[in-house]
This record gives structure tokens, sequence and C-alpha cells, in this order.
């Protein structure tokens, strides 16, 4: 698997010859000004919530690539119904298997609704099982105990979780997930965009690798081999 990272919360796993983007929040956030849109691929989209610093992207990748979503019932159906476009809808306990991989779906502890209001129901993370790895996307979360589930039914190889405390869990509860999920290696996100959400890289780092972790803080545009 490889992954891409385009800022905040938005990445780009390559899969089995497939292309998934994850939360594309690329144009509208100026630390990704180096990103243009218009030449990513896109086979699929996968969306764990409502929030405008996750979807605002999705109408033009999708109006261009015709790239499938995945989300929960809420979010499909509202750019379904919307927009008209193709999605798979899931839940949280929900798993399916697509060309490119397996995707389990668990929980998380947010909030999410739609720039215009709209419910946009349960925020959910995904699990993408495929190529011998599996890997955890937590979407924004608190820590939670319904993390420790996760490595009865997964191992799992790296994992993408936000460490920017303020609207999500910070530096040290990360630390405590990464326990949590069984998993050295912590790919961070949901940090930096805005001054709520800054944080010390060097410190963030230590906190992981005093505790026998990896925190891997990629620059926008640069990619891991997982």
């Amino acid at each position: 698997m490889k992954i891409t990272y385009y800022g905040h919360s938005s990445f780009e796993l390559e899969i089995n010859g497939k292309h998934l983007l994850v939360d594309p929040f690329i144009s509208p956030n100026p630390k990704s000004a180096s990103i243009d849109i218009n030449t990513l691929k896109a086979d699929y989209i996968l969306l764990t919530h409502a929030h405008y610093d996750h979807i605002m992207d999705v109408d033009a990748l999708v109006e261009r690539t015709k790239a499938k979503i995945i989300s929960n019932h809420e979010v499909v159906t509202y750019f379904n119904t919307n927009k008209g476009y193709e999605g798979h809808a899931m839940n949280q306990g929900g798993s399916w298997d697509f060309d490119f991989g397996r995707v389990k779906v668990v929980s998380a502890i947010h909030s999410s609704s739609f720039p215009d209001g709209t419910y946009g129901g349960n925020p959910v993370g995904f699990i993408i099982s495929a190529e011998g790895k599996s890997i955890y996307i937590s979407g924004d979360t608190a820590l939670t105990m319904d993390m420790k589930l996760i490595p009865l039914f997964f191992k799992l190889d790296a994992a993408l979780l936000p460490i920017g405390g303020n609207f999500t869990m910070d530096i040290d509860e990360a630390v405590v997930a990464a326990d949590f999920i069984e998993c050295d290696k912590i790919i961070g996100m949901h940090y930096d965009t805005a001054p709520y959400i800054e944080i010390n890289h060097d410190a963030a780092k230590a906190k992981f690798s005093s505790k026998g972790k990896e925190l891997v803080l990629l620059e926008i545009g640069d990619s891991i081999n997982v």
C-alpha cells in the first residue's frame, strides 16, 4: 500500500491498482496549495464524516473522476439524493469486499453535519485489509475504549490517527490509542492546519518513541509505503 498525504486529514491510498482518496479537503487548505486536485486519480472516496474540512473537494473530484463514495448511510444518501453521485453506504460494524480489498467500518467519537446543517450520521473509522496488510483510518475521534476491539480481529501494519487536540484526541491520547490498537507505526493527521491544532513535531515524535512507537509526520505531497 502506498499512502500519500495531502494535508489535514486528506490522504490517497494506492491499493491493488486502485486510487482511494480519504476525506478530501485540499483546495480550500492554504497549506496544501502545492497539490492540484485536477491531477489526482480517484476510483473511490472514503468519507469518515460530513464536516466541511473532510468533504469540500468531493464535488470537484467526483464530477471529474466519477469516483464511488464509501461512507455511512447518511453521507452516501446525501450525495446521491442531492448530487446524483454513486456510493456504497455502510455503517459501524459492517464489512464489504471491494475490488481493491476489504473495508471494515468501526466507531469514532465525534460529531457530523454538512455545511448546510444536514445531519451527517454517526462518524466512522475504516480498517482496510488488502495486499496482505491492514491499516486503520480512525477519522476524527476522541480516545475510546472501542479501539481495544480492533486487535482482536486485525493485526495492524499502520494507523492514521488525529493528533492535534481541541477537536480530536491530542498527542498524549494518541499514544494511548496506539497501545489500544496494538500498532507501532502511526501516521499523524488533523494537525497544524489552524492555530487550535498546531503541535510541536519533535516533542510529539519523542512521546511516541518513548513508548516504542513511531510517529510519521509526512510533508504534504510525500508518500510512504506500508
